[in-house]
């Protein structure tokens, strides 16, 4: 029995230009409901890493969030859709929610160029930053593109998806001149790990009738909500390492799972919610460094 449809997110497609403008296009393909998947993480590392308020103005920190807001949105999904298109074709959980990709070449060029928009920052940037940076710049490429295509790999799809705490990797060493530290990184990157696999649960019919196999069609809707919980609960136990405070916060995610496969809830339903939930989840880590920062002192 399928549960209650909800307008998980809010539909912004009413506030930009038409789908049949080149901008208005664009817009939509880099997933706007997303935007904070990338530019969030760069909000989170500028704040942990700052000393001062002050700091969290920084020029190049200001100029990280504006990349990493829209143009490597435009960068990732945009290569996402350019080597998917025959698959998202057929993939009903796009279907009135995302543009999809019929074969323009000004597409490819400004995808191309949002790409080595990102690598203009490598030479201004401390080594560390430079270093993630040209990291998630592969990762956001080589996730749909030949020849590693991660995506379509299992077990690597879930590996590369650590891509979207790179830009926080990224921020935080800009500002800091060093790594954020251990657990917090690893901590990160299995909660992308668990949040990729979930979102591909409702991908695995659409992926198993392409021919495609990724973390989820190989382990099966049941195991891979298994999967999910079990990043979620060790990316929660990790960053106790850190502080108790981002484990209380993280512990929400496995019991997402745990209500949603108790419920009557539709999966595919249940996906659209996470955009508002990872939003806040990263406002509340967010606001608790600002904290630190204005009535703690330094905290990086």
């Amino acid at each position: 029995m399928r549960g209650p449809r909800f307008r998980s997110t809010v539909d912004i497609g009413g506030y930009l230009p038409s789908e049949s403008t080149r901008v208005g296009y664009l817009l939509r393909l880099s997933r706007p409901r997303f935007w904070l998947y990338l530019a969030g993480p760069v909000i989170v590392g500028v704040v942990y890493a700052a000393e001062t308020v002050t700091d969290l103005f920084q020029p190049i920190a200001l100029a990280l969030f504006g990349y990493f807001l829209v143009p490597a949105n435009v960068f990732l999904y945009g290569i996402n859709d350019i080597f998917d298109a025959d698959i998202d074709a057929h993939n009903a959980k796009k279907a009135g929610r995302e543009v999809r990709y019929e074969g323009s070449s000004f597409v490819v060029a400004v995808v191309l160029a949002c790409g080595l928009l990102g690598g203009t920052f490598i030479p201004i940037l401390p080594t560390e930053a430079s270093v993630s940076l040209i990291g998630v710049l592969v990762l956001a490429s080589e996730y749909s593109a030949p020849p590693f295509r991660f995506k379509t790999t299992p077990v690597f799809d879930s590996l590369a998806n650590g891509l979207y705490i790179v830009p926080g990797i990224t921020a935080y060493a800009a500002i800091a001149g060093r790594y954020p530290p251990f657990a917090a990184v690893a901590s990160g990157w299995l909660w992308t790990m668990g949040m990729h696999t979930f979102s591909a649960i409702p991908d695995i019919e659409p992926d198993r009738q392409a021919g495609i196999e990724t973390t989820a069609t190989v382990l099966g809707e049941r195991r891979t909500y298994t999967y999910c919980t079990a990043c979620w609960l060790a990316a929660s136990l990790m960053f106790a390492v850190v502080h108790p405070f981002f484990t209380g916060v993280l512990s929400v995610y496995p019991l997402l799972v745990f209500g949603i496969r108790r419920s009557s809830v539709n999966v595919t339903e249940a996906y659209w919610w996470f955009p508002v939930i990872n939003t806040l989840t990263g406002m509340v880590f967010t606001l608790g460094g600002l904290w630190l920062l204005v009535f703690g002192g330094n905290h990086g």
